[in-house]
């Protein structure tokens, strides 16, 4: 019997999980959306619409899975994820787990750890969602979701990674994560196998933030998958431009590591919230950050450079 893994419509193989984009998010929201609620209420027939659309877009270049990790307190919302699935007949992923301290809603929890209890609530949270379900909902995460910060791991973010790692111990969930500014890859990494985490079940996001090539190279020399999944956000939160993901990405090619890399956007479609307004400069920056840019004009580039069809193959699927 191979490995399973949770969808919002149910549990599949791994293997079936097919070709797959590791990290994209059809909704999100920054903590403090819900108190913009006049200003930027949610409507939810735009957000499956949107989703909807996104993922019969990525449907057309083969893509069977979309893994969404949006953490719990940026919108997370699984009812919708099973409404776009079903509609679009694409498997979705979601995740549990919470953000990095300086973005995240990090009160909640710093409150119960000064009461004593939030290693328990934290690890009860975990456990109820991935055995019973989300909100009182069958709908099951099939990966956590964790993230540090720039160059550290704060020890409120150590508290979700200590405990992610047991519950993976106890159930084999999957990890995935998101490191911050190009920073903490390596460590994060070694962190997670220490805790007794399987490499071959972690993959360390938001690794393209970082052009440096010993910085990829500490963080696979682990085992670990790693995501070159933030193609057309370009010098916003202090990410390069795609060039250069491009250049790094083929020196590690070249090197041998397709089987590790796994390559998506990091896209949302949907913000919570009202709508985001962005300089002419800004827009023209992030105009390639959507959920199909990867297949219109980064695997053309690639295959241009003399990358091949079957290395660019490997670096959709999960299982490989």
């Amino acid at each position: 019997m191979g490995e399973w893994i949770e969808t919002v419509t149910g549990k599949i193989p791994v293997e079936d999980m097919g070709k797959t984009l590791i990290h994209e998010h059809f909704i999100f929201g920054y903590p403090g959306y819900s108190g913009d609620v006049t200003n930027g209420p949610i409507n939810a027939d735009e957000a499956l619409s949107a989703g909807t659309k996104a993922a019969n877009a990525v449907k057309k270049y083969g893509i069977k899975t979309v893994v969404d990790p949006t953490p719990n307190e940026c919108g997370r919302n699984p009812e919708l994820l099973k409404q776009i699935s079903e509609a679009t007949g694409i498997q979705i992923v979601c995740s549990t787990g919470y953000y990095y301290e300086g973005e995240g809603a990090t009160t909640y929890f710093k409150f119960r750890d000064s009461l004593g209890t939030a290693k328990k609530d934290i690890y009860e949270m975990f456990m109820t969602e991935i055995n019973e379900g989300i909100a009182g909902t069958d709908i099951k995460p099939g990966i956590i979701k964790l993230a540090s910060s720039k160059d550290e791991i704060t020890p409120y973010e150590k508290m979700f990674f200590d405990i992610a790692a047991e519950v993976h111990k106890e159930t084999g969930i999957r990890i995935i994560t998101h490191t911050q500014m190009g920073t903490m890859g390596p460590e994060q990494a070694r962190l997670l196998i220490e805790l007794g985490v399987e490499p071959s079940k972690i993959i360390i996001g938001h690794m393209c933030g970082n052009t440096n090539i010993d910085y990829q190279r500490d963080t696979l020399k682990t085992g670990v998958k790693i995501g070159f999944d933030r193609f057309g956000i370009q010098k916003l939160v202090g990410a390069p431009m795609d060039e250069e993901r491009i250049n790094t990405l083929i020196k590690l090619l070249e090197e041998g590591y397709e089987k590790q890399i796994m390559l998506s956007h990091d896209s949302i479609n949907y913000w919570l919230g009202r709508p985001l307004e962005m300089n002419d400069d800004t827009a023209t920056l992030v105009k390639d950050w959507y959920p199909t840019h990867i297949f219109e004009n980064i695997i053309p580039d690639l295959k241009s450079r003399g990358i091949s069809e079957e290395i660019i193959k490997q670096m959709f699927y999960l299982e490989t």
